[in-house]
């Protein structure tokens, strides 16, 4: 059996270890509200993640392939009407999603 002295420490150290790496993030975030950066990319990155994730999807879009293209074009249709409409990202990328999901496992099957 370690001495005392020794598992008092060893636990001291444990715990000092977890709540200097839970509160860093925290003690972190206090710079990075104020820089102009930080400003940018949160107006920036939102549009730009989901247009990377639109060219990832449209990569295997051939339109010479109807079996293939119509539930991608359906989807695309129904996810930038939607958005025009109601300006929620969370509905219209789930509605898009959905739609080519059904019709993707019709048209595939």
């Amino acid at each position: 059996m370690p001495e005392p002295g020794y598992l008092i420490t060893a636990v001291g150290t444990a715990v000092a270890v977890t709540w200097a790496l839970r509160a860093l993030p925290f003690a972190m975030l206090v710079p990075l509200r104020s820089n102009p950066l930080t400003g940018y990319l949160k107006t920036s990155m939102p549009v730009g993640v989901m247009v990377v994730l639109a060219l990832y999807t449209l990569r295997d879009f051939t339109p010479r392939v109807p079996d293939r293209a119509w539930p991608t074009a359906a989807a695309l249709a129904v996810t930038v009407g939607l958005h025009v409409w109601r300006r929620n990202v969370t509905l219209s990328v789930a509605a898009g999603t959905a739609v080519y999901a059904v019709l993707a496992s019709t048209a595939f099957a």
